[in-house]
């Protein structure tokens, strides 16, 4: 019969699959149910990568009894896919490219032919309206069709990745929405990038090729079963958010970068650790050249010294930005020969803007030292007021589709109006340039309201799109093309429209738009320095937006590489990792990162890679908070459809009493999937007694209890019994998983939660320390490792919580900290 055991996550309305674990949001604790529906995503699985093979008598069988030609059939595959994912990814981005600087081309077009003919109300007109009418476009195919495509979905995909799985985050209408709300948005003039959501629709991709086919469309053949477990579909997915930043920044290194530092578990201080003394300067000049000329083998031993990436995973992973490359390069060729309209060489495909020689000197360092220190200061504000915007603008958005539509309306006019408005307050200069004023041409100077031959530089910047702007700034030998006043001018309202602009419910990313204000701030603290430094205005700017980026998203290794292979340019690399270094430590002395922020806005249940110093003092039996509920091996019909419709937990201890076993002994962990399964197939025997594996394996294949798609799943209400039925039994030995993760109940959270988090477990099962005690005390999830479950059992530790070292005695240091959610 059943007992008092069980997970402690509750059941998702809608069903569970045989693989996933089912959570609702009230299990965050003290969250506030509305801000999670900032883009429309209330409830969240959560998924153990470690467990995605379940060892029960019926998958071993199954496993042996593959051939030979079956597992290279399974690694043949594999790579397949990370091919056809390379491919795909790279054709969507270039695909966006393509269409953004068309869209946005026409439109600039249009508006400067109207400008120079004087009608400067109708330009404004025109102007204002288009942005309006694809914002709006993007808006609502995103509140009607896929809110889950809403947003940059780096924090979904990292989530994912830390073992989170919210609802139609990677399905096929999502991908959708997220590829042309993109486009639309993007080419509305928002102060937004589409960096960020191409990790979004790499994950997609992957997620939607590692499903193991749909039965819904008839993709059901055999060989697609080997890719219905979490261990697939989990690489697939990390191969795919490495494509995406690959294919939005053509930098395949840095895309493998970015999916380790963003979206794997590890230890990051480990791993800087090992890059700076893999390339410290006073070791073997042979290790640094190997590292530049070798890269591969180079990343790879550093990241698996630190990471717990499979080298297989790692291979993989490389090869699928490799033929993002390739693909991206193939495409661009076509572009050149003039088949792609307003298409150029703008765009995040390569800047490659810098000087090929590069000097500087030691005097040039306090610059770059205060560059650093600076852009840590304001990434911190900006996550700071970026979190309160989001906090307002989730308030609005909730209230229904209307107040979204009229809060990106706003939002888009406002913007019209700063980037039409603002350049009328600039001066006309001279123009010595070839390409200064042109009309249709990618990077070219605007003309806007002055005389032939001279060019407004304010306009510039602001009536090009995001990337060709960023172009302009990048751009070496041009300290004489912006004015001071102007460059101030552009990065407050970059600033400011970066703020306002992410709390649209649209996709779009962040990505872009820190890189444009980095720049901006960059290009000021040239210009201020002056004849102080030798160094190119063009240079600061590539500075300033490394460490915008590592004061926003405290991203280090990754960024410092993507900016390498942006500028093509690997004399930059001690700058780089210099200021990205100094901001990142700065910030990090005033709040997280903007994902981690984000993270916690949502909701969603994100095992953080440092262990709280209160978790030492407890055990992990201070944190089990029942009921749970446990299973015989051989159990009633009637109790498992009881239990099934009382409760919402997702796996069920089983223990083996007289007459199976003598002393109560624990047998294992089954899942909920799986006794759906049994109800449906009704496995059932008439007596309490042993059926045996060979009986188990006549009936059922393994594919039975395999991981669904994106489909619908199955539910005990859909299960329809009969009064008899109800009273017979069902043998569940051969169905269980005979070796859970188990831990003793003395032992410490801190350390258990190293386990659960390291191993990247669902379940952790609690053992007495005494054999005169029932088998099982409790069952740990990942609820119970949140720091709002654990205060809330044991609210004396608030006063001792360890945080992260912030500075706080000052009023100033207090506006900068992260806001309670």
């Amino acid at each position: 019969m059943a007992n008092a055991a069980g997970a402690s996550e509750e059941e998702l309305p809608r069903a569970s699959s045989a693989d996933e674990e089912v959570v609702e949001e009230e299990q965050v604790g003290t969250v506030n149910e509305r801000l999670l529906d900032y883009h429309g995503i209330l409830r969240y699985l959560c998924i153990g990568w470690r467990l995605r093979l379940v060892e029960n008598d019926l998958f071993n069988q199954d496993w042996r009894s593959r051939s030979r030609s079956a597992i290279l059939r399974y690694v043949f595959l594999k790579w397949t896919f990370c091919l056809f994912i390379g491919c795909v990814a790279g054709a969507i981005g270039f695909f966006n490219n393509l269409a953004v600087e068309n869209i946005a081309g026409l439109k600039f077009v249009a508006v400067s032919n109207l400008m120079l003919a004087n009608k400067y109300w109708t330009a404004f007109a025109v102007f204002a309206g288009s942005n309006l009418a694809l914002l709006m476009f993007a808006t609502v195919i995103t509140a009607f069709v896929s809110t889950a495509a809403g947003g940059s979905g780096i924090p979904e995909v990292k989530a994912y990745l830390n073992g989170v799985d919210a609802p139609d985050i990677f399905s096929l209408r999502t991908l959708a929405v997220k590829i042309v709300g993109l486009i639309t948005a993007v080419s509305s003039s928002l102060h937004v990038g589409k960096a960020g959501p191409m990790v979004h629709i790499g994950a997609c991709i992957g997620a939607i090729v590692g499903q193991g086919g749909s039965r819904k469309y008839g993709m059901n053949w055999r060989w697609l079963r080997y890719f219905k477990n979490d261990r697939d579909r989990r690489d697939l997915v990390t191969c795919g958010a490495a494509a995406g930043i690959a294919a939005a920044f053509r930098a395949p290194v840095g895309g493998v970068l970015f999916a380790l530092d963003h979206c794997v578990h590890g230890s990051l201080r480990c791993y800087m650790s090992n890059f700076i003394c893999f390339l410290d300067i006073e070791g073997s000049l042979a290790k640094t050249l190997d590292f530049f000329f070798n890269p591969f083998r180079s990343f790879k031993k550093i990241f698996i010294s630190c990471y717990r990436w499979r080298s297989a995973l790692l291979w993989r992973a490389f090869f699928t930005t490799a033929v993002v490359a390739v693909t991206l390069r193939a495409l661009v060729d076509v572009c050149e020969r003039g088949n792609c309209g307003l298409f150029g060489k703008g765009g995040l495909i390569m800047y490659d803007v810098t000087a090929d020689n590069i000097t500087y000197h030691l005097a040039d360092l306090p610059p770059v030292i205060l560059l650093g220190g600076i852009g840590g200061i304001l990434g911190s504000l900006y996550n700071f007021l970026m979190l309160k915007v989001l906090h307002i603008f989730s308030q609005v958005n909730e209230k229904g589709c209307t107040y979204k539509l009229l809060l990106a309306a706003t939002v888009s006019i406002f913007t019209s109006c700063c980037l039409f408005g603002l350049p009328w307050l600039a001066p006309c200069s001279p123009c010595v340039k070839a390409d200064c004023p042109s009309i249709g041409r990618s990077g070219s100077f605007s003309n806007f309201q002055c005389l032939p031959n001279q060019y407004n530089d304010l306009a510039s910047l602001f009536f090009n799109t995001n990337d060709d702007t960023i172009r302009k700034l990048f751009s070496n030998g041009s300290n004489d093309d912006f004015h001071k006043s102007s460059i101030m001018v552009s990065f407050i309202t970059s600033y400011v429209l970066g703020i306002i602009s992410y709390g649209v419910a649209a996709p779009f990313g962040l990505f872009v738009p820190v890189i444009l204000t980095g720049a901006t701030y960059g290009r000021v603290i040239g210009m201020l320095m002056g004849s102080n430094t030798s160094l190119d205005h063009g240079l600061f700017a590539v500075l300033g937006a490394a460490s915008f980026l590592g004061g926003t998203m405290r991203m280090t290794v990754s960024v410092c590489v993507i900016i390498l292979e942006l500028t093509n340019n690997l004399l930059l690399l001690p700058l780089v990792m210099l200021v990205l270094l100094i901001s990142k430590s700065v910030a990090d002395s005033f709040n997280p990162n903007i994902y981690d922020l984000i993270l916690k806005l949502k909701g969603l249940p994100y095992l953080e890679d440092h262990v709280e110093p209160y978790m030492r003092q407890l055990t992990v039996s201070d944190v089990v908070a029942g009921p749970l509920r446990t299973f015989n091996g051989v159990e009633k019909v009637g109790s498992i459809v009881h239990i099934l419709k009382t409760t919402g937990h997702h796996a069920f201890p089983v223990i083996d009493e007289p007459p199976f076993s003598s002393p109560p002994v624990l047998y294992g962990l089954i899942l909920r999937g799986h006794l759906l399964s049994l109800l449906r197939k009704k496995y059932f025997q008439p007596t309490c007694s042993l059926a045996g594996s060979n009986h188990a394996s006549k009936k059922f294949v393994a594919d039975d209890f395999a991981k669904r798609g994106s489909g619908k799943q199955d539910s005990i209400d859909n299960i329809e019994l009969t009064a008899e039925e109800m009273e017979m039994f069902i043998d569940l030995h051969p169905f269980i998983n005979t070796s859970p993760y188990t831990v003793v109940e003395t032992m410490s959270l801190a350390k258990a939660l190293l386990l659960f988090r390291e191993v990247g477990l669902r379940h952790l099962l609690i053992v007495p320390k005494s054999a005169n005690r029932a088998p099982v005390v409790g069952i740990l999830t990942r609820h119970d490792f949140m720091p709002e479950h654990i205060l809330g059992l044991h609210p004396y530790l608030t006063k001792s919580r360890w945080k992260r070292l912030r500075f706080r005695t000052s009023i100033f240091t207090k506006f900068f900290r992260a806001p309670s959610i």
